[in-house]
């Protein structure tokens, strides 16, 4: 009897010990902190400096927060840049939030996305959700008034990118990378040459959902380069 008692007792605890197994195995991998960003541009420019050092991060935006940037930056080869350029996987999670030039400020895009196939070393990854990209003027002869892709990859979601302006692509600009806009919205940019929404040099933007429309001269250069953009 003592060999069965003690035999169910070892039984026992296999079955405990695999029990825990599974539910550790089934149990969901921790979700990446949410980084809270308050409403200045200080905070935001700390944010994206801090987010980029450490590899990567998701930026929470305050709600209907406006975002306004005074000055650059970003110091780039490629002109100045509101914000400093993302070089790693960047999430901006927003709800009714404005990224903008303040009116008065000296020229600059807003934002800048850097991936190795441009710039070695660099990793960008821009995630943008509830956004809107306002108010960026690249200095000419630099193209992407709102946004410039160089190599890296950029997914907008349920964002808007209007009233910016540059030499091409008064909107985006998109270079060697790929952008994907996703029920969301590129009007009333300006170019000085082309590509008043959209410039593509290379590269690929795709557009589910988004509407492109009422940019000047036209919504996106060379013609054919964005499907369903006419």
């Amino acid at each position: 009897m003592r060999t069965v008692r003690t035999l169910r007792s070892l039984l026992g605890i296999c079955a405990l010990t695999l029990g825990l197994t599974v539910a550790m195995a089934a149990a969901p991998t921790k979700a990446h902190a949410q980084i809270p960003v308050l409403c200045s541009e200080t905070s935001l420019v700390n944010a994206i400096n801090s987010a980029n050092a450490a590899g990567g991060e998701t930026l929470a935006l305050v709600p209907f927060c406006t975002y306004q940037l005074t000055s650059a930056h970003g110091p780039s080869p490629h002109g100045p840049v509101g914000l400093p350029p993302i070089t790693t996987p960047i999430t901006l999670l927003g709800l009714g939030v404005t990224i903008t030039r303040a009116p008065g400020a000296p020229a600059f895009r807003i934002l800048q996305v850097e991936g190795a196939a441009n710039v070695p070393g660099t990793n960008g990854q821009l995630s943008a959700v509830g956004i809107t990209i306002r108010g960026g003027s690249a200095v000419s002869p630099y193209p992407g008034g709102g946004l410039s892709n160089l190599g890296g990859t950029v997914s907008l979601l349920s964002s808007s990118v209007t009233g910016n302006t540059a030499v091409a692509g008064g909107g985006l600009y998109n270079d060697n990378g790929s952008i994907t806009l996703t029920t969301s919205s590129v009007t009333g940019n300006q170019a000085t040459s082309t590509g008043g929404g959209i410039y593509v040099n290379s590269g690929g933007v795709t557009l589910l959902g988004t509407g492109v429309q009422n940019n000047t001269p036209d919504n996106c250069a060379p013609s054919g380069s964005v499907v369903g953009c006419t």
